[in-house]
């Protein structure tokens, strides 16, 4: 069986491969740190040794002082480059784990995201991989530095009093089994603060972009409550955190301060019993001081060691989630899409444990054709047009385009030739430029203004000051609804696809920007497969062919005029105005 913090390691390392020669670098002016500090206390003995300082010239005492003054210099330098170096190594690591961390995001199926808090993907892309990128470069180093002083520092101590040596060992495997009973705890309470973060960030980002509605409903004492319930929780965690962080530190606080009393009452034992001199208890004095700074290290690395851990395993649990949709060995390449879209038989459900949104659903888009599909809300509408771009995958029937089952081919290859208009528009927070642009980034100036006269939105943009670079704001909230729409209209008339899904493209414009968009749509979807859903009379009149969706199944199809004299559940909606 695995062992799983053996794998999270293995697995943390890794991130060192593409840096070997700056981690190289770091761990080599650690050891040497250590291997100086180890040396001077040694040093300073041999000169003040028994009857030795009365023997030696003045010469020999100034070359031992410049000596010692080297050596402290070199340790400077060589924490230079541990401060200054190790800090870029663990920034390189840490920019190189949240590219692959974003990356893999992208890769991932609507179904993560329905299950998961933006907060708290946040807060793994930016505290998590923080606490990360500080074990990376600080972990190895603290932890090198404190094994290779330790064991010079004892190397030193035997050589020199094999007797206080093993006194000054005594308090070791104390501060050891310390260390270990506190371990789990410790990883345990930093876990449950970085959760109660991630709950703080989704909250408030919640709260922040649904400023608007909080205030038109008055609700600002009601998302203040959320909040400091979030906000409460997060204070307990870390007050938990604290008192076991106090514990723990207290603990070998105590343990540490009476090593000086074990030094020093050791040493005067072995003074008077004449196995030691002086100068050596002085030796044995300044090594204990040496041993506080690799001991404190060690306490230091097995806090941050928990909480890299605790962040490291929730950056894997992100990493190691597979995408429920992703092409399969052999994907086929889609070429010359003429756009003919059948779905056939197809049922879906959000969960082995959720009810079914579809159930047996067929219908067709010909070739060049505008398909509309109209239904109350819930009936299954929004969910059958995301099948087909393969955002969800369908649990029972088949989508094909052209014949080619949307399973078995290349999932870029399938988008790229599929435009879709939301009625939820997105614009991203920067210039109209790039929000059109964003359908075919390689697409020039002139065929960027013809997008935008085709949407209707040329001559608004042309009327601000910076024209299309002029900035959408967040979520485009510097534009109307109307203009947001258009924008996403012509993004799509860039990227000009074969295949469109207009998801209630027009349920948010006034009479006038409808109007303006009926006469795009109509200019968009001519010589292109459209499937429409529709709420709109006007936009479903212009359609080839209408389906009607009741409880997730198809019960009515045909012609707008022939679903109305059939006088069924079409002429039904009509009437009640939901067409």
């Amino acid at each position: 069986m695995r062992d799983p913090t053996r794998h999270l390691l293995k697995r943390f390392l890794s991130y060192y491969r593409a840096h070997r020669l700056l981690f190289a670098v770091d761990l080599g002016t650690a050891a040497l740190r250590a291997a100086l500090m180890a040396v001077i206390p040694y040093l300073v003995v041999r000169t003040l040794g028994r009857e030795r300082l009365a023997m030696v010239g003045l010469g020999e005492i100034w070359t031992t002082i410049g000596l010692l003054t080297g050596l402290i210099v070199l340790m400077a330098l060589a924490e230079f480059v541990n401060v200054k170096w190790g800090h870029i190594l663990g920034t390189r690591i840490e920019t190189t784990m949240r590219g692959d961390l974003f990356r893999h995001l992208q890769k991932l199926s609507f179904s993560y995201f329905d299950k998961t808090k933006t907060g708290h993907i946040m807060s793994r892309l930016s505290n998590d991989l923080f606490t990360i990128s500080e074990l990376a470069h600080h972990g190895p180093e603290d932890f090198l530095i404190s094994i290779c002083l330790l064991a010079g520092s004892l190397a030193f101590m035997f050589a020199m009093s094999w007797r206080m040596a093993l006194i000054v060992m005594l308090p070791l495997p104390l501060i050891l089994v310390w260390g270990g009973i506190w371990r789990l705890r410790l990883r345990q309470t930093f876990r449950e603060v970085r959760l109660r973060v991630a709950d703080i960030n989704s909250n408030v980002e919640n709260a922040i972009q649904g400023i608007r509605e909080v205030q038109s409903y008055a609700k600002e004492a009601y998302a203040v409550e959320q909040f400091d319930d979030v906000n409460a929780a997060f204070r307990n965690a870390k007050v938990n955190m604290y008192g076991t962080m106090a514990a723990f530190h207290s603990g070998m606080m105590f343990i540490l301060e009476a090593y000086t009393v074990v030094i020093i009452g050791g040493g005067m034992v072995l003074v008077h019993l004449d196995w030691l001199d002086l100068a050596e208890l002085i030796g044995f004095v300044m090594y204990g001081r040496y041993m506080f700074q690799p001991i404190r290290r060690l306490v230091g690395f097995v806090e941050q060691y928990q909480q890299g851990v605790a962040a490291f395993e929730r950056f894997t649990e992100i990493m190691d989630e597979e995408p429920d949709i992703a092409d399969r060995p052999g994907a086929v390449r889609l070429k010359d899409v003429r756009g003919d879209v059948r779905v056939e038989h197809v049922s879906f459900r959000y969960g082995p444990d959720a009810p079914w949104v579809l159930q047996d659903v067929s219908l067709r888009v010909p070739p060049g054709r505008t398909v509309a599909l109209v239904g109350e809300s819930g009936a299954g509408k929004s969910t059958l047009v995301a099948l087909i771009p393969r955002f969800y995958e369908a649990e029972q029937g088949v989508i094909t385009l052209d014949g080619v089952d949307v399973r078995t081919a290349r999932r870029q290859d399938l988008r790229r030739r599929i435009g879709i208009v939301q009625q939820d528009v997105f614009l991203f927070d920067t210039t109209i430029r790039e929000n059109i642009m964003f359908g075919r980034p390689e697409a020039d100036e002139a065929e960027l203004v013809r997008a935008a006269q085709s949407a209707y939105i040329y001559d608004f943009i042309q009327s601000l000051p910076d024209g299309f670079d002029t900035l959408a704001g967040e979520r485009g909230v510097k534009l109307s609804g109307g203009q947001q729409q258009r924008i996403s209209i012509a993004r799509a008339f860039l990227k000009n696809p074969p295949v469109l899904i207009f998801d209630e493209a027009t349920s948010s414009l006034d009479s006038e920007s409808e109007e303006l968009i009926q006469k795009s749509m109509r200019e968009l979807c001519r010589g292109r497969s459209t499937l429409v859903i529709a709420h709109r009379l006007s936009t479903v009149r212009d359609a080839d062919y209408t389906y009607v969706l009741r409880r997730g199944r198809i019960v009515e199809a045909g012609p707008h005029e022939a679903l109305i004299a059939r006088r069924g559940y079409y002429a039904e909606l009509y009437n009640r105005h939901v067409i």
